[in-house]
């Protein structure tokens, strides 16, 4: 199977926003509506909730339809015990890590804003270890990994169900949606979560209970595994791309103006219960077709654009999980540290962004990558040998 480059870079492109939008979480307003940062700046704006907006409705689901096209990849690679383990140890083992080694910056940097951690890092540290998760112990943004490794293990678990016969042929179907309907059929799984789960169980990320969250991604990892490399399904998301990027748009504008604008105005003045639930649900339905719309548009110019072997993205390729493991520690370190200088509304973000980028690429290359043990601690493949001295190299050399 041809390596996808367009995949790997929609992938590194992706988590490299991350960056960017955790960043902007430390800056956007209101508070009441964005809430998620332990620290928050004196240069708060409102204009940054529309750009904020505009990204957050789909940035997670690509990053999980990518996950479920990673799994389509492997499993034409491996059998599925092998799978199974594969992925857990991917997964898993850099999540112990992170939530042991990585994440305890984060809560303490609250705490120390909230004047709860009085003693000092040493004994915060301790207690969040020894204290469990009611005391601080969290996986904070690494919540992906155990979910995609829980619908990874799922997938595998109905996967002879899926290349059954009757399996091969829904399968088939799918991959004939054309037109039109490729962009709207998609959209229907998630309005109806949207309507029957988003307001009963509001998204907390905590696996247990999270209902509305897993329903949402686990159905954004399914299409990615369903989506895999079939070369028609592609040739028509990037014939569509251009028409998608433009209808995106327009029930992105049509959505931000019902929640934004609107939203008070048919609250208050609109008595017609029929009326209203017919804006609610239309209001829903925006927002899920700018979801599934935006990510085709998003998929078929980067199928356009991307599928070529940029010099870049090998080593790109590589860094992108240990600086996903990294960025928010980092990131909240830097803007505990910068914060109190007061160097103003584009010194100060500025300064946060490049300490959090230069941590990242300054652990990664100097300290992770070189390192065999810590390897597998975020997420990466074991040293290629010709990158490992050979052992009759070493005696040799001791003999002489």
């Amino acid at each position: 199977m041809n390596r996808r480059h367009d995949i790997d870079a929609l992938r590194v492109l992706a988590f490299a926003l991350l960056i960017f939008y955790h960043l902007g979480m430390l800056y956007v307003a209101p508070l009441s509506d964005w809430r998620g940062m332990p620290l928050h700046s004196a240069h708060m704006a409102q204009w940054l909730q529309y750009p904020m907006l505009f990204v957050n409705r789909w940035r997670m689901e690509l990053l999980f339809l990518i996950s479920g096209l990673a799994v389509h990849f492997l499993r034409g690679r491996l059998s599925l015990s092998r799978l199974a383990w594969k992925r857990t140890v991917r997964l898993l083992l850099p999540l112990v890590f992170g939530m042991l080694v990585v994440m305890p910056i984060q809560p303490y940097v609250q705490a120390v804003t909230e004047g709860t951690a009085v003693d000092g890092f040493g004994p915060f540290l301790l207690h969040y270890w020894t204290g469990g998760r009611a005391a601080g112990l969290t996986w904070a943004h690494l919540w992906y990994l155990p979910y995609v490794w829980l619908y990874t293990m799922l997938l595998l678990i109905l996967l002879p169900a899926l290349e059954s016969r009757l399996g091969r042929r829904l399968h088939a179907s799918c991959l004939r949606l054309r037109g039109a309907s490729l962009l709207v059929h998609p959209v229907l799984p998630l309005f109806a979560y949207g309507v029957l789960l988003s307001w009963r169980y509001p998204e907390t990320h905590a696996l247990v209970g999270d209902w509305y969250a897993m329903a949402l991604y686990a159905t954004m990892f399914f299409y990615g595994y369903l989506l895999g490399t079939d070369t028609a399904l592609w040739t028509e998301l990037a014939r569509l791309r251009r028409y998608s990027s433009t209808l995106a748009l327009g029930c992105f504008a049509l959505y931000l103006f019902l929640d934004k604008l609107a939203g008070q105005y048919i609250d208050q003045n609109i008595h017609n219960y029929a009326v209203l639930i017919l804006l609610k649900l239309l209001h829903v339905w925006l927002r899920y077709s700018y979801t599934w719309i935006a990510i085709a548009a998003v998929l078929g110019w980067g199928h356009t654009l991307l599928n070529r072997p940029f010099r870049w993205l090998p080593y790109a390729r590589e860094a992108v999980y240990p600086w996903y493991i990294l960025h928010q520690s980092l990131l909240l370190f830097f803007a505990w540290q910068v914060m109190p200088l007061h160097l103003g509304p584009l010194a100060e973000p500025l300064l946060i962004l490049l300490g959090t980028v230069a941590g990242c690429a300054l652990l990664h290359e100097c300290l992770i990558r070189r390192t065999r043990w810590l390897r597998p601690l975020f997420g990466l493949n074991p040293l290629p040998a010709r990158e490992r001295p050979a052992v009759s190299t070493v005696l040799t050399a001791g003999v002489k």
